[in-house]
């Protein structure tokens, strides 16, 4: 086993809900952000908080493997040694802002005691990449509720993935960071929001024929076709699917969009110099950026604080 691997962080880029409802979804790992477990012998402060939660987490992982519902064998036995002998995962990974801070610990976890482990580097068929999904998308429920997989298979691949369907998906290239004056950036709301009130109020809205409507025809057309553009490097298309989908999720999802966001993404549309969408469940958290002239986009979001993660 590698001494101390780090973890990265993840963008769902396109897909957010759509996934949920079977449109495809674009997901990158980030490593700005990272985690990666230590070892102290004075627990204290957020050492302390994390190897509490690690403590919680086991007893949770406990329970699933006794009642024989483990999707996988975990060497459970050295899992509550590390953490008796101090052990926490030490993350710069924001929680409640949608870059996959759980994601990153249950890859971490998955990774360092799974009995049969899948290998990233050697086993990474269509086969096991769905069986990983299923494997972390059970682990990753213990801080959601409900969990997909995607977000802590990102995290464990640490390679870009195109979801096609909830039973299709696989490793992608991306095109290369350029130099030119196009970005996709994160900007911050500045509050954790929580992923599984948020897909709640999804659900809610998905009992509804017209929102369904509004998904199946025009959500997963935009989502699709962005995705289609941006792996292709072509802007024009990328831009004007763009615009489409970041009104639409701004009439439809209103209560995900952090209040503090609301202006500045109405501002992104009417002035076209950037289009924002979800990044992750929303409520809070980061949003997505994405503009031609990121300059311009600079400046009429000053003030505001924003990551640069991709060129055009």
């Amino acid at each position: 086993m590698k001494a101390n691997p780090f973890y990265y962080a993840k963008i769902l880029l396109f897909g957010e809900y759509g996934i949920i409802n079977d449109a495809k979804g674009l997901s990158i790992p980030y490593n700005y952000y990272q985690g990666a477990f230590k070892q102290t012998q004075a627990l204290e402060g957020f050492s302390e908080k994390s190897n509490k939660s690690l403590q919680r987490f086991y007893q949770h992982l406990n329970t699933l493997q006794a009642s024989g519902e483990a999707k996988a064998e975990l060497d459970l036995a050295a899992f509550k040694k590390d953490i008796e002998a101090g052990y926490y995962f030490d993350s710069s990974i924001p929680e409640g802002y949608g870059v996959g801070s759980s994601g990153a610990l249950c890859a971490a976890i998955y990774d360092r005691y799974a009995l049969q482990r899948i290998d990233p580097e050697e086993d990474i068929t269509k086969e096991n990449i769905l069986r990983l999904k299923e494997i972390l998308g059970q682990m990753e429920s213990f801080f959601h509720g409900k969990s997909s997989g995607l977000d802590p298979l990102i995290c464990y691949l640490k390679l870009p993935v195109l979801i096609n369907s909830k039973n299709e998906l696989g490793t992608v290239n991306l095109p290369e960071s350029g130099e030119g004056k196009g970005a996709i950036f994160l900007l911050n709301s500045g509050q954790p929001g929580e992923t599984e009130p948020m897909v709640n109020i999804f659900m809610e809205k998905m009992k509804h024929e017209g929102f369904r409507k509004v998904m199946k025809e025009k959500f997963t057309k935009y989502n699709d076709a962005c995705i289609q553009a941006f792996l292709k490097g072509d802007t024009a298309p990328l831009f004007s699917n763009l615009k489409k989908l970041s009104q639409l999720v701004f009439e439809n999802f209103t209560p995900m969009i952090p209040h503090n966001i609301k202006e500045l993404w109405k501002k992104g549309m009417d002035t076209n110099a950037y289009y924002l969408k979800l990044c992750g469940s929303g409520g809070g958290g980061f949003v997505l950026g994405f503009t031609l002239d990121y300059a311009k986009a600079e400046k009429i979001l000053k003030g505001h604080q924003t990551e640069l993660i991709y060129r055009f």
